[in-house]
């Protein structure tokens, strides 16, 4: 009987680690602080250029994160944010170099390649990270 004990401890606290794991994980909105830490928002623009982005990043329910160099262009849709998942794949449809709030993002899952759904883009708002006053 005291052998069995450890062995049910074990299996406690096994089935215990996935509740813990799912409370470290953070909500999309403390994903997007994290991301945005050190930078402040600028002016909200229509467009932005598609040849300057480097990458692009979803963040659950809530937004697209399109990175220009050191600025992060944080673009929350004005429709379908509750499809956005960060598995997906964004297919951007563009007639110009630009991406535009009157644009659409169809999503795609990344490992069937099914079309999931769309958003309607917003404005993008740039944030830059501060510039210290001791680096002058």
């Amino acid at each position: 009987m005291h052998r069995l004990i450890p062995a049910i401890l074990a299996a406690a606290a096994l089935a215990a680690s996935p509740a813990v794991a799912a409370k470290e994980k953070r909500s999309p909105d403390e994903q997007l602080a994290k991301l945005l830490e050190g930078r402040v928002a600028g002016e909200p623009r229509d467009c932005i250029s598609l040849p300057s982005i480097d990458s692009s990043q979803i963040i659950d329910k809530t937004a697209i994160v399109y990175r220009d160099g050191a600025t992060l262009w944080v673009n929350r849709p004005r429709s379908g944010a509750d499809s956005l998942n960060d598995d997906d794949v964004l297919v951007t449809k563009t007639t110009g170099s630009q991406l535009c709030s009157i644009d659409t993002v169809q999503l795609h899952d990344r490992s069937s390649h099914f079309w999931r759904g769309f958003v309607s883009l917003g404005e993008f708002v740039p944030y830059r990270k501060v510039k210290s006053a001791a680096a002058h």
